[in-house]
Formats: structure tokens, sequence, C-alpha cells
């Protein structure tokens, strides 16, 4: 396997990828042109409930996609349809709970955020509305991880764009032309996932190779197939808490120094999280490459994938590093025109500057364990990174403040490669035992 190969994969993956932040942006950006800046608050703090919901369950996209990768490598079409299959019931009952159990969550969320008057009542429109598509979102996650595990690599991103397309064309249409305000960005989102589910599950029926009257129930409940699967989510689970833990953590000791840092310090997270999204579509080639290797029992191609992940973990990170110090003003200039953010997101640059050197490693080595399913070192890595977070936020924000906030956040990503990259012996010594 060549270079060219790991990135004709890697490449439309990040490209997929990159496109999901964009969701939250257009909505804010729509609503951002409206008279009252409470639009803007009750969208914010809605896309806030709905992020984190969703990412909580973001397992269902990760885990489909390297049993499926496994089971496409071993060529068993049985297989494939069966990783696809419990997922997805699994992913349409949450769905399902969550719509039941809108009010204790509605209430809870807007309780815990605690916005203003006014933009609880708009926040509440949206997710009244939205909160109808979440067994859509979330069956969407599991038909975009059993494409990619497939290799299905196109059809994946062009279900990634038309979502994304399609919510931002109906997001113009309902507000500007329909004048339907918080509603019409809600609406526009519901039926764009609606919309790419509908979609993907015609492009998962064509591309299946089996009758389904080939499937018993039996081989659908398979209990040992479950628990191996909830082993794997449990793992992505706890590795989901961490990160949000420690993402709260960070918002809110930010708060503590002031209304300004806040806002920088939120600039900043967020060209964090797109440099994030970036590194995430070499893992998530990685996942794929290495799925494929372990159910083909193919250990030639794990060892250069191993290789070339190594190698393009160094390759990006340098490359995202130097294009951000390249660009670092007109960067901070799209997210705020406002002169002393920008001057204090400018002071605290040199963190997230360092933060693809920090990061790349994990963030990319997590698709080589995700791909192997073996998902107890991610899980214990982000527990231990965790820990040191805590210790270095509580040892160095008294003295450093704010340096001493970013300088925790970039420890906490640093020991997220330097103990999941310590797993990779293990790891090498087990996938292919004779």
């Amino acid at each position: 396997m060549t270079h060219r190969t790991y990135l004709s994969l890697a490449i439309p993956l990040i490209i997929s990828t990159i496109t999901t932040p964009l969701l939250g942006a257009v909505d804010t950006a729509v609503v951002g042109q409206l008279s009252n800046p409470a639009y803007i608050g009750g969208v914010a703090v809605g896309t806030i409930i709905f992020n984190t919901m969703y990412w909580l369950f973001g397992f269902l996209r990760v885990s489909t996609s390297g049993f499926t990768a496994q089971a496409y490598g071993a060529q068993d079409d049985k297989q494939c349809f069966l990783y696809l299959a419990r997922p997805f019931l699994i992913a349409l009952f949450i769905g399902i709970i969550f719509i039941l159990i809108q009010s204790p969550i509605k209430s809870s969320a807007l309780t815990l955020i605690n916005p203003d008057k006014n933009v609880t009542i708009f926040a509440d429109e949206y997710f009244s509305l939205r909160i109808w598509g979440a067994p859509f979102a979330l069956a969407n996650y599991v038909i975009l991880g059993w494409l990619m595990g497939m290799t299905r690599i196109k059809i994946s991103l062009f279900l990634q764009v038309f979502m994304n397309a399609l919510n931002i064309v109906l997001d113009l249409f309902f507000v500007n032309i329909l004048h339907q305000g918080v509603k019409g960005v809600a609406a526009a989102t519901l039926i764009a996932e609606m919309s790419a589910f509908l979609i993907g599950m015609y492009m998962v029926l064509k591309s299946l190779n089996l009758r389904l009257s080939a499937i018993s129930s039996n081989e659908l409940w398979n209990i040992e197939e479950f628990k191996k699967m909830m082993t794997v989510n449990r793992d992505l689970f706890i590795r989901t808490i961490c990160l949000l833990t420690v993402f709260n953590m960070f918002t809110a000791k930010g708060a503590t120094f002031g209304t300004e840092i806040l806002a920088a310090n939120t600039v900043l997270i967020q060209i964090h999280y797109i440099m994030a999204y970036f590194f995430d579509g070499f893992a998530n080639a990685s996942s794929i490459l290495v799925g494929k290797a372990v159910g083909a029992k193919d250990e030639s191609l794990y060892k250069r994938t191993l290789l070339l992940s190594f190698q393009w973990a160094i390759i990006s990170s340098l490359l995202v590093m130097l294009v951000y110090i390249a660009l670092k003003n007109p960067i901070l200039q799209v997210f705020t025109n406002n002169e002393n953010v920008i001057k204090l997101a400018s002071s605290y640059s040199v963190w997230v500057a360092i933060f693809p050197v920090a990061a790349g490693f994990g963030l990319i080595f997590y698709g080589v364990f995700t791909g192997a399913t073996k998902t107890a070192p991610i899980r214990n890595s982000m527990l231990i990174s965790l820990a040191f977070y805590v210790i270095f936020l509580l040892m160095f924000t008294p003295s450093l403040h704010n340096h001493g906030l970013w300088l925790s956040f970039i420890i906490f990503s640093l020991g997220r490669s330097l103990f999941l990259v310590m797993y990779i012996p293990r790891l090498n010594r087990t996938l292919f035992e004779k």
C-alpha cells in the first residue's frame, strides 16, 4: 500500500469530517442577520444541547466502522450486514428514548445553561422541533460508519456534503423567505437529517450483497456479538465523557478570567476543533485499513498502515502548525471583528499552534485502535490524561491564569498521544498471535 492509497482514503474523509462544524456555524450565521440577538443565543443554546447529546453517542459511527471494516476484510457479507443492523437498532432505540424524555432533557439542560428569558424561549422553540430528528441523526452515524467500513468513501462524502448543503439552502429559505426565525433553522436541520437518512438507507440497501431473508433472528440477536459491540462502545463512551469533562472545566475556568478572555478562548477552541476534525480524516483512513487488515488476517497491510499513520501524524501535525502560524491573524478575523478579543486570542495563540504537534499522534492512532476494535487503551489513555489535566489545572492556573489553563489543556492533549502510543507494542503482539 502506498502513500497515494492512504491519502485517497484520508482526503475525502477529511473533507467529510471538516464539514461537520459548518452546520452550527451556518445556523448561527443565518439567524445572526436577524434583528434580535436572542435569536443567536437561542440557536446557540439549542445547538449546544444537541451537540452534547449526539457527541455522547458518536461511538455508534466509530465502532460500526471498525467492526464493518473487519468483516469487509474477511469478505463476510453476512457479518457486514449484521454489523450494520445491530448498532442501527440501538441508534433508533436511543433516538426514540430521547423523544420520549424530551421534556426532562430540555428543562435540565436549560436549568444548567441558565440563559436569559428571551434566549430560553427561542432555545425551547429550537429544541422542541429538532428533537424529532434524534432517531434519524443517530441512525445517520451508523450509516456513515458502515459506508466508511465498507470503503464506500465517495458515498459517505456525498451524504455529509448533501446534508450540510441542504441544511444551508433550507436555512436561507425558511429564515429569509418564509421568515420562520428559529423554528425555520430547526426545521431546516430536521429535514436535512431525515433526507440524509432516506438517501443513506437507499445507498446501504443498494450496497448489500445478500438477501435480508438469509439472516436469522438468532444471528441478529447474538448475545456474544452484542456484548463485544457494547464493550467497545462502553470504552468509547467513557472517552467522550472524559472529553466533555475537559471542555466543560476549560470553559468554566476560562469564564472566571472575564468575558473577553472567555470570548478569546471560545474562538481559539473553535480553531482547535477544526484542527481536530482535520486529523479525524486520517484517523478514519487508518481505522478502515487496520480493520480490513485484521479481518483479512493481513499482517503486512497492518504494519504498512501503522507506518503510514506514523508518517502522516508527523507530516500533518507540522503542516497544520505551520499553516496556523502563517495565517493566524486572518483566521482570527474570520471568527470575530472585536479588536480586544483578537488581541487577547493572539496572545494565547502559541498554545493553539502547539496543539497539532501535541495531539496529532493521539488523534490519528485513535483510528488504529478503533479499526482493531481494541478500545481499552483508548479509554485508559483518556482517563490518565484527564487526571494529569486536573492536576496541572490546580497547580498552574492560580499563578499563570489563562496561560495555565492552556498549558493544562496541552498537557492533556500530549497525554492522549503519549499514553495511547505506549500501547502500540502490546497491540502488535496480540493482533496477529499465531
